[in-house]
């Protein structure tokens, strides 16, 4: 038997409801995904803390009810914190970065455009989601590519930005595309959130 954990989903900002270019429909058919990987994830480990000796003796790499569920868990887990992270930091005002994330980026992409044209082309390629993530063994940034919610995480990496690429992050307000989507995404960031999550991080 399991712990028995309950998540609630979290609150986020007013603004996110008023963004230049990503409607208050999409936003709010959105959170209904959200809310529902949070009611998953509480679903899977009720399962998870039900389990009897006969689901432990018949587990199985290939299929087995605790090989769903452990596997499903890990989508629903992903599912919430890629969208809190993405949620958390949008309904900002956009512009360019300042400060040690700024500066990071710098160095690690060349310039603010640079890194922009990086996480776009990254976005373009990603069938679920992009993370730019503080590496924290090599000391850099880095946009990492996921195909799914689980994709992630990539060991000692921690994601300071979440680009949700998926069709019903954008399909309402820009139909197929999704280049379109990801530069009014970086016009509503929210960078005093992420350099002020970056700089803690980096210490």
């Amino acid at each position: 038997m399991t712990t028995m954990i309950k998540r609630s989903p979290k609150t986020f900002s007013d603004s996110l409801m008023t963004m230049n270019g990503i409607s208050k429909k999409t936003v709010e058919e959105h959170l209904k995904l959200y809310q529902g990987y949070v009611n998953k994830y509480n679903e899977i480990n009720e399962k998870l803390g039900a389990l009897k000796d006969e689901d432990y003796e018949k587990a199985n790499q290939v299929y087995s009810y605790i090989r769903g569920l452990k596997v499903e868990l890990t989508f629903a887990w992903g599912g919430i914190i890629n969208h809190e992270i993405y949620f958390d930091h949008l309904g900002g005002k956009g512009g360019s970065p300042s400060g040690d994330v700024a500066s990071q980026i710098k160095k690690d992409f060349g310039s603010y455009e640079g890194y922009k044209k990086d996480a776009k082309a990254t976005g373009i390629s990603a069938r679920g989601w992009v993370w730019t993530a503080w590496n924290l063994e090599e000391k850099r940034l880095f946009n990492y590519l996921g195909d799914a919610q689980n994709a992630f995480p990539v060991w000692g990496a921690v994601p300071v930005v979440a680009l949700d690429t998926y069709e019903h992050a954008y399909f309402i307000d820009f139909g197929v595309n999704r280049g379109a989507y990801i530069d009014v995404f970086f016009d509503n960031i929210n960078w005093e959130k992420i350099g002020s999550n970056f700089s803690k991080l980096a210490k």
